[in-house]
C-alpha cells in the first residue's frame, strides 16, 4: 500500500513538473511550434509518464527511508515529539514575525533569502529549546497543576515511585522474579525496549556463556509476565543521542521518577550520584542474611587458602565468604572459629574469624 502512495505521489509531481518546464524544455530543442505538445495535458502525461519510469528505480529507496522514518519515530517518547513540536511551532511563528518585520525594508535579495534562513533557524532552536527544557516545562505543569488538586485525587494517583525499571544484570540475575512473586515488590514492572535489545544480543551471542545468560535472563522476563500476578509494562521509548544502556536507563528513571532495580554496584553508585532512586537486589540479600556479631561462635569448613599468608577460606550456607586467620593448616577439616569482625558492603558481605583452638591456646 505505501508504495503505491509513493508511486501516486511520483505521479502528481511529474505531472506538475511537466505543465511547468517541458514547454520551455521544448522550445529550446525546437519544438514550439508543434501544438499538440505545447498542450498542458499532453506535457502532463509526458512528465507523468517519465516519473513514473523513475518510480521502478526510486520507489524502494523512498520506501525503506520512510520506513526508517516511522520507526524512528515510533521510538520516541510521547513527550519529546509533544514538546518537541510545540518548540518548533513556536520557532515557526517568530520566525513569520520577523520576516514580516523584514518586509517593510524594500531589498529585494533581503526578502527573499531571509525568510528562508529565518525560518530554519528559529525552526531549529524552537524545537531543540522544546525537546532539551521537556523535563523543565512537565516539572512546571505538574507543579502548578499539583496546587489545584484534592488530598483524595492526590492519593488515587499512582506515584511515580510505583514504577520499578529492571537493567539487564537483574534480570539475568534472575532473583527479581522470586521477589515479585513473593509480594515485597509492589507497583509495575518496567521492561525497557533497549533493554530486551540488549538481551536478545546476548543470547544471539557466539559465546556460549553469553548466549546462556542471555536466554536465561528472556526466561525470566518470560516467567515474570505470564506467571506472576504482577503488572509488567514494555518502554517503547529511546534515547538516540546516549549510547550506553545504563546511562539510558538512568535517562528513563529520571523521566519517569521511577526506582532502578540492579544488583551492578557500578551502576548504583551512579544513581546515588544522581539523585536516582535505586533498588539494589545485593543490598536486600544482604539485608535478610542471618546477622554475625563479633564474637560470636561458628563451625565451618576449611576449603581453600586465603590470598594473604595462613589465611584459610571458608563459606557459610548463604554464600557469605568467612576469612580464617591462620586458618592455612586446616583445609579440609570443620572446625569451630570465633568471629573478630564483620564487612558489609553492597558488593557483599565478608567475616574476619580466627580458629577457637587457637583462641584458647592463647
Amino acid at each position: 500500500m505505501l508504495k503505491r502512495i509513493v508511486q501516486a505521489c511520483f505521479l502528481i509531481i511529474g505531472g506538475t513538473l511537466g505543465i511547468l518546464f517541458l514547454p520551455e524544455l521544448f522550445k529550446v530543442l525546437g519544438l514550439g511550434s508543434a501544438g499538440l505538445i505545447n498542450n498542458s495535458y499532453v506535457t502532463a502525461i509526458l512528465g507523468a509518464i517519465i516519473f513514473y519510469l523513475l518510480t521502478f528505480w526510486a520507489v524502494d529507496y523512498v520506501f525503506d527511508f520512510i520506513k526508517w522514518a516511522e520507526d524512528s519515530l515510533v521510538k520516541i517518547p510521547v513527550t519529546d515529539v509533544l514538546f518537541g513540536s510545540v518548540g518548533l511551532f513556536f520557532g515557526l511563528l517568530v520566525a513569520f514575525l520577523v520576516g514580516f518585520a523584514l518586509n517593510a525594508v524594500q531589498v529585494p535579495i533581503l526578502n527573499a533569502v531571509a525568510p528562508i534562513v529565518l525560518t530554519l533557524l528559529f525552526g531549529y532552536l524552537g524545537f531543540q529549546v522544546g525537546f532539551k527544557k521537556r523535563d523543565e516545562l512537565l516539572s512546571l505543569f505538574g507543579k502548578g497543576g499539583s496546587k489545584k488538586k484534592s488530598v483524595e485525587e492526590e492519593s488515587e494517583k499512582p506515584s511515580g515511585r510505583s514504577l520499578k525499571i529492571l537493567d539487564t544484570s537483574v534480570i539475568i540475575d534472575g532473583r527479581v522474579a522470586d521477589i515479585c512473586q513473593t509480594g515485597f515488590l509492589e507497583g509495575t514492572i518496567v521492561i525497557p525496549q533497549f533493554v530486551l535489545e540488549e538481551l536478545q544480543h546476548i543470547a544471539d551471542s557466539s559465546d556460549v556463556l553469553k548466549r546462556n545468560r542471555g536466554r536465561r535472563g528472556l526466561d525470566i522476563l518470560n516467567r515474570i509476565q505470564k506467571e506472576l500476578a504482577i503488572k509488567v509494562e514494555i518502554y517503547e521509548g529511546d534515547f538516540e543521542e546516549i549510547q550506553e544502556v545504563d546511562s539510558k536507563l538512568v535517562k528513563l528513571a529520571k523521566l519517569t521518577n521511577g526506582m532502578l532495580v540492579t544488583n551492578d554496584f557500578n551502576l548504583n553508585k551512579v544513581c546515588e550520584f544522581q539523585k536516582v532512586a535505586v533498588l539494589n537486589i545485593n543490598d536486600l540479600a544482604n539485608a535478610v542474611k542471618p546477622v554475625v556479631l563479633p564474637g560470636e561462635e561458628l563451625t565451618v569448613q576449611v576449603i581453600k587458602d586465603g590470598k594473604e599468608h595462613h589465611q584459610g577460606v571458608a563459606y557459610l550456607d548463604d554464600g557469605t565468604m568467612i576469612v580464617v586467620e591462620e586458618g592455612r593448616e586446616y583445609i579440609g577439616k570443620r572446625i569451630e572459629v570465633l568471629v573478630t569482625s564483620v564487612l558489609q558492603t553492597s558488593a557483599g558481605r565478608m567475616i574476619f574469624a580466627k580458629p577457637k583452638l587457637l583462641e584458647k591456646a592463647l
